[in-house]
C-alpha cells in the first residue's frame, strides 16, 4: 500500500506545521499512506482574518493543481479556506479540518463548542455553521482572546480549560478545539472535561485515510476481478 495525504499548513508559521505533524503521527499506517506536512511559505504568519483567509486561496490551489502524486489533500487551518475552488481544481479528495471535526463532534454528541482564537473568529464560525446547516446544534464558540501562535504554547491551557467550561455549562457536549494549532491541549482537557475533545486536524486525517484506503481496496477489487 503506498500513496500520500498531503497536509498543507496555509500559514507561514513552522512551528504550526510541525505541531500539526506531530499530532497525526499515529494516525501513520505500517504500510499505509505516508502523511506529508508542508507549510506554505507565502502566507500570514497566522490566518486570523478574513482577508488572510481570502489571500490563501489561490495559493492552496496551485499546490493542489501541481502535486499530482498526493492522494488526498488536507487544508490545516479551521477557516478551510479554499475549500470549494481547490476541489474545483481536482477529482481527489480535498478535506477541510473545520468540516471534518464539526462531522466527528455531530457522531460524538448532540450539541457542540467550539474554543475560538478571537471575536473574528467567532463571526466566521458562525457563518461557516449557518452556511453548513448546522446552527442548530452549535452551542457556541468561546474567544480565547489569543494569537495562533499563542493559542499552541503549554501556558494557554488554562484559558482554553477556562472557554471549554463554559461551553459545556452552556450545552456542549463535545468540543472543538478551533485552531490547527492546539493538538497538545486535547488530551488534558479530555481528561479535565470528561466529553470528546475533536482536534481537527486529527479529525481530517482520519477521514482522509478513510477515504484513500477505500479508494484503493476498490481499484484492487477491481483488478482483481478484471
Amino acid at each position: 500500500m503506498t500513496g500520500t495525504i498531503l497536509l498543507i499548513n496555509p500559514n507561514s508559521n513552522p512551528d504550526v506545521t510541525a505541531g500539526m505533524a506531530e499530532a497525526v503521527t499515529a494516525l501513520a499506517l505500517p504500510g499505509g499512506p505516508r502523511i506529508e506536512a508542508m507549510t506554505l511559505a507565502s502566507g500570514p504568519f497566522g490566518v486570523e482574518t478574513q482577508r488572510d483567509v481570502e489571500a490563501v486561496t489561490l495559493p492552496l490551489r496551485e499546490i493542489v493543481l501541481e502535486r499530482t502524486d498526493v492522494d488526498a489533500f488536507i487544508i490545516g487551518c479551521f477557516s478551510d479556506p479554499g475549500l470549494a475552488v481547490c476541489r474545483e481544481a481536482t477529482t481527489r479528495p480535498v478535506l477541510g479540518i473545520r468540516e471534518c471535526a464539526v462531522m466527528s463532534a455531530l457522531m460524538q454528541g448532540d450539541r457542540f463548542g467550539v474554543v475560538a482564537l478571537g471575536p473574528a473568529s467567532v463571526k466566521r464560525q458562525s457563518r461557516a455553521f449557518r452556511e453548513m446547516g448546522v446552527a442548530s446544534r452549535w452551542a457556541g464558540s468561546g474567544p480565547l482572546h489569543l494569537s495562533v501562535a499563542a493559542a499552541e504554547e503549554a501556558s494557554a491551557f488554562p484559558r482554553v480549560l477556562e472557554v471549554s467550561r463554559a461551553l459545556v455549562a452552556d450545552g456542549a457536549e463535545t468540543i472543538i478545539l478551533g485552531c490547527a494549532g492546539m493538538a497538545r491541549h486535547r488530551a488534558p482537557l479530555t481528561e479535565a472535561l470528561g466529553v470528546p475533545v475533536i482536534e481537527p486536524t486529527q479529525a481530517a486525517t482520519a477521514h482522509a485515510l478513510g477515504l484513500v484506503l477505500l479508494a484503493r481496496a476498490g481499484a484492487g477489487a477491481h483488478a482483481a476481478a478484471a
